[in-house]
């Protein structure tokens, strides 16, 4: 975990977000940290159904999800402005950690979610 703070400080630490997003978690308990990461990774599952019901990314199911990962990172990180989000979910399927970690919940989830996020932000 102190590497991976370490490499978003370096590639972030001078931004608004990640400002706030020190603000916002600097008393975080345990408890909330995991509250805070479950409820995302929840949200992931969620994804993961749709692709496996074959909903396909931009349909309204799919744009809802996006809708509310959005809204669960600015409540709980940091405000995630929709190029903010467009960047995450390049990231998601270009970084092998979080494509890996994302696709726990199916293969396949990081890129479908990653599908749902650009038509969101495109729209």
């Amino acid at each position: 975990m102190k590497n991976y703070e370490t490499e978003a400080r370096s590639r972030w630490g001078n931004t608004d977000a990640y400002r706030e997003y020190e603000r916002k978690t600097k008393n975080y308990t345990k408890e909330k940290w995991g509250e805070a990461n479950d409820g995302m990774m929840a949200i992931f599952a969620e994804f993961a159904a749709c692709k496996e019901n074959g909903v396909s990314a931009d349909s309204t199911e799919a744009q809802a999800l996006v809708a509310k990962l959005q809204a669960h990172i600015t409540t709980n990180y940091y405000t995630c402005t929709d190029e903010i989000l467009a960047g995450l979910g390049k990231m998601y399927i270009a970084d092998e950690r979080f494509k890996k970690n994302i696709d726990k919940h199916g293969e396949g989830t990081a890129v479908f979610a990653s599908a749902a996020i650009d038509v969101y932000c495109r729209k």
